[in-house]
């Protein structure tokens, strides 16, 4: 009977030590990670690369760019910002389209947009005076800006369009996290390299993955200035070139409609100045004809 109470503290002792040991089991296995791709796990939650000219999974970066916490990408996403390309056109009708054209450069420089393409038409004896503008205007200055221009002269039309390109962003931003990451190993693995198979082998790797990161960057750079300054298509054209808008109400209609009808007479007039001289030749010509055939008839009857 004495025994019995030894065993069974001895017992109790043994499976104390046991469940012990399975914790702490559990916790080491818990520190050690495995990334699937970038390397096998070690005791100390460290990973090492799995071969010379492994790289990160883009997947991986994807998911910790667009939660804007990837250090080193090129621009870290926000929660609820959006990325908007702005894009527009302008037909604005001024009394001297030259002059207002140099005008619509000075807005756009004082608001800090720059100016794409300028093309200037003087009037002439067949054409009339006209300007086309492509303008860059900061995104936050933009509705100021159009304000400003609508002021050239009697606005005939503008057109703005938005274009939502964040997920595309966010795409670029996961890719060129991803091939950095890439990039950054292998120059360590070239440092570790000991046979030349080996380091021709990253210098071939590490090449194509910088040139395809400088690629992604490139374009990177080109939607951030698309999205930094908007784009407006300027159109200038002289008075009475335009065509005005629709009338808004029922006297303005009829003025308009007077308007088109005396237009429309003093046209036909002009049409009918200039046919005047052909039907004229043409009645004489008949005339000449008709005066032929019958003396020709009369001398048939004669004889």
């Amino acid at each position: 009977m004495k025994r019995f109470p030894a065993a069974a503290a001895l017992l109790a002792a043994v499976l104390l030590l046991a469940g012990c040991s399975a914790s702490g089991s559990s916790n080491d296995a818990g520190s050690s990670v495995t990334n699937p791709g970038t390397g096998a796990a070690t005791g100390d939650g460290t990973t090492k690369d799995s071969g010379i000219l492994g790289a990160p999974q883009a997947g991986d970066a994807a998911r910790s760019a667009t939660s804007g916490t990837v250090a080193g990408s090129t621009s870290e996403v926000a929660s609820g910002q959006r990325d908007v390309i702005m894009t527009g056109s302008m037909s604005v009708t001024a009394k001297d389209p030259i002059k207002a054209t140099q005008d619509a450069v000075t807005i756009t420089e004082q608001a800090g947009g720059r100016i794409d393409s300028r093309t200037e038409n003087p009037a002439t004896d067949n054409q009339p005076a006209s300007a086309t503008l492509t303008l860059r205007i900061p995104a936050a200055a933009l509705d100021r800006t159009v304000t400003d221009l609508k002021k050239l002269g009697t606005l005939n039309y503008v057109s703005l369009n938005a274009s939502d390109i964040t997920q595309q962003t966010q795409d670029l931003d996961a890719r060129i996290t991803a091939l950095k990451t890439s990039v950054d190993r292998l120059l360590s693995l070239m440092q570790q390299a000991t046979t030349t198979t080996d380091l021709i082998a990253i210098e071939g790797t590490l090449s194509q993955r910088q040139a395809d990161l400088e690629s992604l960057q490139s374009q990177r750079n080109f939607l951030s200035d698309q999205v930094d300054f908007s784009t407006i298509t300027l159109s200038l054209y002289s008075t009475g070139t335009v065509a005005p808008g629709a009338p808004g109400d029922f006297w303005t209609a009829i003025g308009a409609g007077w308007a088109a009808m005396v237009g429309a007479l003093g046209a036909a007039l002009v049409g009918i100045g200039y046919a005047l001289p052909w039907i004229a030749l043409l009645g004489a010509t008949a005339l000449i004809v008709i005066l032929i055939v019958r003396m020709s008839r009369r001398k048939g009857k004669a004889a």
